[in-house]
């Protein structure tokens, strides 16, 4: 068991996993910013109340981190 978990450890990921990591890592990202730009950017052409845009900035952070997390388990898997 040691040596398939060491085997796997030590096996290049394809190049189309590789792509894909990034652009879940790019998205993830993008999530990010844009929540924290909804909250923080006043001049933002959104015409939600203060209340709302924090709440849905906050919800995009949240969604940011949860398929992070997904992003990191799935690496894992492979």
């Amino acid at each position: 068991m040691a040596q398939r978990n060491s085997y796997r450890n030590n096996t290049q990921k394809s190049p189309i996993q590789r792509f894909l990591f990034v652009l879940g890592m790019v998205f993830f990202l993008l999530y990010l910013a844009l929540g924290i730009m909804i909250i923080f950017w006043d001049k933002l052409p959104l015409n939600i109340s203060r209340n709302g845009r924090i709440a849905f900035g906050i919800l995009l952070i949240a969604y940011s981190f949860f398929r992070f997390v997904r992003l990191i388990q799935k690496s894992r898997e492979e």
